[in-house]
């Protein structure tokens, strides 16, 4: 669905990524300056390689050797940026209906009503983009970028200027978009709470080079990625399956590959395939599995690795039923366990670190 080999020399810096990416959200996350914001402005035709090739949905928009360069109108793209950049003369359904009708009929893939039902605007469309909050400003943005029939959606920290309340609210409607419209998404951020929520294409970008690509679960469970997926973010994203809820105590069950999680209470349905985060910092190792214990979760594993770390800190890779479980311990506390490679441990895991933040739902 997307594919890019481009090189751009910008002063100092120099842009160079090739990458392939399926349907989906394909998210470019990296520290600020990593070249992000570089590689989807070249995809949107508002900067041009200097050689290389862009190809999106089939179509290709820029190729050196073949003197391919279409303008940015002519791509069929739509561009979500931080600030919404609504039409202020128009109301909500004037903004949304702007960009779908220069598209001709019979080439308009996304209805209407279809649009303004996942992004739940159908209150908003006589309002005025005054009258609107941010994220709801930002939820029209979206909903005109979708209208136009894009072949891709381009999507640049869109929730980067939202406080943490409106980042929340409009997280589940950028969840949807792919899967409802089957309209791939090209996604950049440097917040991983939201790489975890939405996206299935990883790109871990590193002085202008997409250093890694890959599916989020390999990527972010990679010992030797921490430098670029970040120090604080360490940790295995595993995929499990709702199992059941217990009201009575506020919990709820998953199950994966390597048994049963248990962790506060998730307002989705019995059945429902989640993929979560589980934190290395929020893993401890136990050799014996201990009788009365306050840690809900003692999941039997093998050592998969054992690899020293910055901070007298020590990466531990654990095989919990075909499933990688990554745990930070101390080097003290590896000296003491002398843990390698093979042998039987126990991984205890607090039911309430795993927070809502670290969970998404994938149905």
């Amino acid at each position: 669905m997307l594919d890019l080999s481009i090189r751009r020399q910008q002063g100092d810096f120099r842009v160079e990524v090739d990458l392939s990416a399926g349907a989906g959200v394909t998210a470019l996350f990296g520290r600020s300056g990593s070249g992000k914001s570089s590689v989807i402005n070249m995809v949107a035709g508002l900067y041009r390689p200097d050689s290389g090739r862009i190809k999106v949905d089939g179509k290709v928009l820029f190729d050196s050797n073949l003197g391919i360069d279409l303008a940015p109108e002519r791509r069929r793209l739509g561009y979500v940026f931080q600030d919404a950049r609504l039409f202020p003369h128009l109301s909500v359904n004037g903004n949304l209906t702007f960009g779908m009708n220069r598209v001709p009929v019979h080439e308009r893939r996304i209805g209407f009503d279809d649009v303004v039902e996942v992004l739940g605007i159908g209150h908003l469309l006589d309002r005025r983009p005054t009258k609107l909050s941010g994220g709801e400003k930002q939820r029209v943005s979206i909903g005109r970028a979708l209208l136009a029939s894009p072949r891709i959606l381009l999507m640049d920290e869109p929730l980067a200027a939202l406080d943490s309340q409106r980042k929340a609210e409009l997280l589940p409607f950028i969840g949807k978009l792919a899967r409802q419209f089957a309209t791939p998404i090209l996604y950049v951020s440097h917040s991983m709470d939201e790489v975890l929520r939405l996206s299935d294409t990883l790109v871990l970008m590193d002085g202008g080079r997409a250093a890694a690509v890959g599916p989020v679960e390999e990527l972010l469970s990679r010992t030797d990625l921490r430098p670029l997926t970040g120090r604080y973010e360490a940790g295995a994203v595993i995929r499990a399956t709702v199992a059941g809820h217990d009201s009575t105590y506020g919990i709820s069950r998953l199950n994966f590959t390597g048994g049963t999680l248990v962790v506060a209470k998730v307002e989705l349905p019995v059945g429902t395939p989640v993929r979560l985060r589980i934190h290395a910092r929020d893993v401890s190792i136990a050799i014996d599995a201990p009788p009365r214990i306050s840690m809900r979760n003692v999941l039997p594993a093998v050592v998969k690795s054992v690899r020293a770390a910055e901070g007298w800190l020590t990466d531990v890779v654990l095989d919990c039923g075909g499933t990688d479980i990554w745990s930070q311990v101390t080097a003290h506390a590896q000296a003491h366990l002398n843990l390698v490679p093979g042998m039987r441990v126990n991984a205890l895991i607090k039911a309430l670190t795993i927070a809502r933040g670290d969970m998404a739902d994938r149905a």
